[in-house]
């Protein structure tokens, strides 16, 4: 879409950049990763069935329920901006949901091995979605979206938390025992 100079400069002054190549942009990647979000949600059941360790098992349990928060939040950053909540395929959350699977395919079940493995694939996902959510509050906060970038930043840090978390199990009770077997 082009743009004059005085929208540009009109959009600079206040912030609000809705008719601009940028927000179009923006809202392509929301679109992107609500597609991500929404089938992330439908994987992590299949790891959480697949997970060994019970305490992974619910690691996942309590991500299957923040992603559907996430995917809640990500409608109301579409209503906001005036958007219909429309999902555009993420090829890469579909590559990292992919390689996920085969991870599942590829271990023994009832193994610390599997466990090892789908924490790695659920950190590949976490650190995806700390790079798309940490770019777009950024987007969010350039265009003047304020209420937008805080929402944005709530689901940066929840992602930012879960891959801590994760990193804590691998850490205290899964990395060891998986290097024994």
């Amino acid at each position: 879409m082009a743009t004059t100079k005085a929208s540009k400069a009109a959009a600079s002054k206040t912030g609000k950049m809705e008719d601009s190549e940028f927000h179009e942009f923006f809202v392509d990647e929301l679109k992107d990763i609500y597609w991500a979000e929404k089938h992330l949600v439908k994987a992590l059941p299949k790891m959480q069935k697949a997970a060994t360790s019970p305490e992974l098992a619910a690691a996942f349990e309590k991500h299957t329920q923040e992603t559907q928060q996430h995917i809640e939040t990500l409608e109301k950053v579409f209503e906001l901006l005036d958007e219909k909540a429309v999902a555009k395929k993420c090829d890469a959350m579909a590559g990292l949901l992919e390689e996920a699977s085969g991870i599942i395919e590829d271990t023994d079940k009832g193994t610390m091995i599997r466990d090892a493995g789908l924490i790695l694939a659920a950190q590949k996902v976490e650190h995806y979605e700390i790079a798309t959510y940490g770019t777009l509050r950024v987007f969010a906060a350039n265009m003047g979206h304020t209420e937008v970038e805080q929402l944005l930043s709530q689901t940066l840090e929840n992602e930012k938390a879960t891959d801590v978390a994760l990193t804590e199990l691998a850490e205290t009770s899964i990395n060891a025992p998986a290097s024994a077997e």
